[in-house]
């Protein structure tokens, strides 16, 4: 993904200033990276917090799209609500998932009315993705629980396993499958004993996601709190 972020960002005439990775770490500390307008933020879910600190201390707003370390959210929100800090977050930059987003929600709560179907959700991801579900995946779990009444909970079929007996009907299955160099497919399945209905989105590359992210980027600098898609999208 930094790689791809670079690429666009120089196609779309911005300038780098320093690219971090494992093997730099102390360039946290260089001019360059304190010259930043702000920062882009794709690691895992191990390091990503203290990579938030690190832009912090040098006042760089961040823009991020790790998952699997929401768990530190509250202390990000009180930078920003106190401290005046900036973070963009997104589970995914796609604008294609974050339409994708709006018509599950919607699709959710049109079943709300509608207990003879069930549903559950498939996510596949390439095999270097470290969290599972994905974070996208959860977003859509979240999001059809908040309109569903009948489902209360998300739980994760084990890798592989695409026959799960959930504890109970008022759990939302999510099988999470990693295979190959998928960049991502996530499915959302409602069935009946008379039909099922399906909707799906199937990223082709990491462009999309990239291109989002610089977006994000672009829209971000300059401003202060915590932001999202929300606020990119209502800004169009």
């Amino acid at each position: 993904m930094g790689h791809i972020i670079e690429q666009i960002a120089l196609q779309r005439e911005h300038t780098i200033v320093a690219a971090i990775d494992i093997n730099n770490y102390e360039d946290f500390e260089s001019e360059a990276f304190r010259s930043a307008d702000v920062a882009i933020e794709f690691t895992t879910p191990a390091t990503a917090f203290d990579n938030y600190m690190k832009c912090f201390a040098a006042d760089i707003p961040v823009v991020s799209g790790t998952t699997g370390w929401l768990d530190q959210l509250d202390e990000i929100k009180r930078q920003c609500e106190e401290e005046g800090k900036t973070f963009f977050y997104a589970s995914n930059f796609s604008i294609g998932v974050n339409i994708f987003f709006a018509v599950n929600k919607y699709l959710a709560k049109l079943m709300n009315s509608f207990p003879a179907y069930d549903v559950e959700m498939t996510e596949i991801h390439h095999i270097h993705k470290l969290d599972a579900p994905s974070g996208t995946g959860i977003t859509l779990a979240e999001d059809i629980i908040g309109e569903i009444d009948r489902k209360k909970l998300w739980r994760v079929a084990q890798t592989g396993d695409r026959k799960f007996d959930p504890v109970s009907s008022e759990d939302l299955v999510i099988h999470a499958l990693r295979e190959g160099e998928v960049p991502g497919i996530h499915e959302v399945r409602y069935e009946s004993d008379v039909d099922t209905i399906t909707i799906k989105h199937d990223a082709k590359s990491r462009e999309g996601f990239a291109l989002g992210a610089v977006l994000a980027a672009e829209f971000t600098a300059g401003k202060k709190g915590l932001l999202g898609m929300k606020d990119l999208f209502n800004a169009q």
